[in-house]
């Protein structure tokens, strides 16, 4: 989408015009609306730079800063955004923690006021603590900037708090999208199924059955034939193996590349546990005093 990496085919259409069609210069342009959040806080900032350095460089790519004084005050108000300070410009990469190099990749990517951000795995590299707290961030910033994300991730529970719509691949062509509350309501496809299954439960007194995939996953070099999920669908048919399914829209925005998923069984439910009632009761009291103190805090 960025052209980072030139597509070998295809359109990519922001705000009605083709980004693959436009030249150098005219590109360069349109990145000012287009800025990327990569995984690696470690490996995507310059340990050379300084942090100012770092916040002003694209500032005056893009002449958002008519002299030093008001680059020095960006900078500023970028940190703050963050929750970071604005003494902290002076500091090179090493002088911080991940979740705080993340926290400047963000302010990095806020710094021309872009229109959308592409995050790839923003928060992989973090703990879960941080990973939270950089969730909630960029929640804020997107509703006081009216930011749009495109939110890459292999994590469902991480993906459910902030996106409003999913779109789950396998093997790069895209086999379910839906609204986040339908997706994990009433998944479709078998692989769809099998990621939610695998999603962590935070009620240690839950049980949730497992749809289990078989088999290893093929190249993506050179994928098999018809549906690319085949080799591992236990509810793969002959069709399946012969022919590519298309992904078929229904009259709510829920899409499916699977023409048999009316027929098969529902999807694996959350069982409770018998017995457990004591250990419920203790889990609710520690949520009851944790979360109105993590909230005021």
């Amino acid at each position: 989408m960025l052209r980072l990496i030139e597509p070998s085919a295809g359109q990519v259409r922001f705000e009605g015009e083709d980004l693959l069609a436009l030249g150098e210069s005219a590109m360069r342009a349109r990145r000012q609306h287009l800025q990327v959040i990569f995984q690696d806080p470690y490996a995507s900032l310059n340990p050379r730079m300084t942090v100012g350095a770092m916040l002003g460089e694209p500032l005056m790519l893009h002449r958002l800063a008519a002299d030093e004084a008001a680059r020095r005050t960006r900078i500023a108000e970028l940190l703050e955004l963050v929750g970071l300070r604005p003494d902290h410009a002076r500091r090179y990469p090493h002088e911080f923690s991940g979740g705080q190099r993340q926290r400047l990749a963000i302010a990095r990517a806020l710094a021309v006021e872009p229109k959308l951000i592409v995050a790839d795995e923003p928060v992989s590299a973090l703990d879960v603590s941080i990973q939270a707290q950089v969730i909630n961030l960029m929640r804020s910033l997107q509703q006081r900037f009216g930011l749009a994300y495109i939110f890459i991730s292999h994590d469902l529970a991480v993906v459910k708090h902030i996106a409003d719509r999913i779109a789950v691949m396998y093997l790069g062509k895209i086999v379910e999208t839906a609204t986040t509350e339908e997706l994990f309501r009433r998944p479709r496809h078998p692989y769809t199924r099998a990621l939610l299954s695998a999603v962590p439960l935070p009620d240690p007194t839950a049980v949730r059955e497992r749809a289990l995939l078989e088999g290893d996953i093929p190249s993506a070099m050179n994928p098999p034939s018809g549906c690319r999920f085949h080799t591992r669908c236990r509810f793969a048919k002959e069709s399946c193996r012969r022919d590519e399914p298309v992904l078929a829209n229904d009259d709510t925005g829920h899409a499916t590349a699977c023409p048999w998923w009316p027929e098969l069984p529902p999807p694996t439910a959350l069982v409770e546990s018998a017995g457990q009632d004591q250990d419920r009761s203790r889990l609710d009291r520690l949520q009851a005093a944790f979360v109105p103190q993590r909230e005021a805090t």
